[in-house]
């Protein structure tokens, strides 16, 4: 064996090893709640691996057994998510087809206006939401956090949909027009087929990040419309926090989008490699 040969193979191992070390670090924190949401009550800060595994965590998350509502904070979440991903495909699909096909003066800074309302911090325009939610009446309310979630998840779907739309050739919408479609009509019938893949993806990114929103919910929110995001922390408050149920609620919280995303794992893939990421 040369010894360019054992360098190489040397490599490799180290190579592997590196990234098995990585995994462990990156996976460790999961473990770990997993582990916290298992531990009894009163075996919380006696042991750290060894104690008596219990689902009752769990059952006094899902059972409002400690007062604090889990599941409907879990449904709220659901609909706020849900309404905010249904609005921005609403409004954004026709935008980013619109900004892929007609370009004009301004256009570009016109995208970039709305891509920087996903990059600005979300605390520089809470406090004058809050004041205009509490005149309006949208303080705690679906349609205000379906309203507001839809600042964060609207300028990803405009983004990312518009690469779709500009990979498509037009020759397509037109050979349709020449055929007496309308415009619209090539729209929907032609170029919205052609770009499932990417409304797959996208819609589940968006989700992720309206379902993941913290800032607005804990602002904007009291009791009636939180999400799992705040909500998870009540368990939190007291003379003694409850670390395992704070951590089973956590790992509740994350079944949406891990089923969502197996769901639609096929258009995932192929839509995420076919030009998700080029944004």
């Amino acid at each position: 064996m040369s010894r360019t040969t054992s360098k190489k193979r040397l490599l490799g191992w180290l190579a592997d090893a590196a990234l098995i070390l990585y995994f462990i670090f990156a996976l460790f924190p999961i473990a770990w709640m997993v582990i916290l949401s298992l531990k009894p009550t009163n075996e919380l800060f006696s042991t750290y691996f060894s104690f008596s595994p219990t689902l009752d965590g769990y059952r006094t998350v899902l059972g409002d057994s400690e007062g604090i509502p889990f599941v409907r904070f879990f449904v709220n979440s659901l609909v706020v998510s849900l309404g905010a991903v249904a609005l921005s495909l609403l409004v954004g699909l026709p935008a980013a087809y619109a900004s892929a096909r007609w370009r004009f003066k301004g256009s570009e800074n016109l995208m970039f206006t709305l891509l920087s309302f996903r990059f600005a911090p979300e605390l520089t325009v809470i406090i004058p939401l809050f004041v205009l939610y509490q005149k309006l009446g949208l303080f705690d309310t679906y349609v205000g956090m379906i309203w507001v979630l839809q600042l964060v998840t609207l300028p990803l779907i405009v983004w990312i949909m518009r690469s779709y739309f500009a990979d498509l050739t037009p020759e397509l919408e037109q050979a349709a027009l020449l055929d007496g479609y309308s415009r619209k009509q090539a729209f929907f019938k032609v170029a919205i087929p052609l770009v499932k893949p990417g409304i797959a993806a996208v819609s589940l990114l968006a989700f992720i990040f309206a379902w993941n929103n913290f800032v607005f919910p804990l602002i904007l929110t009291s009791n009636e419309a939180q999400t799992v995001t705040v909500g998870a922390l009540s368990f939190l408050g007291g003379d003694r926090p409850k670390y395992n149920l704070t951590a089973a609620a956590a790992l509740v919280s994350v079944v949406p989008p891990l089923l969502l995303a197996l769901t639609i794992q096929r258009y995932l893939v192929r839509g995420l490699s076919f030009g998700a990421v080029k944004s």
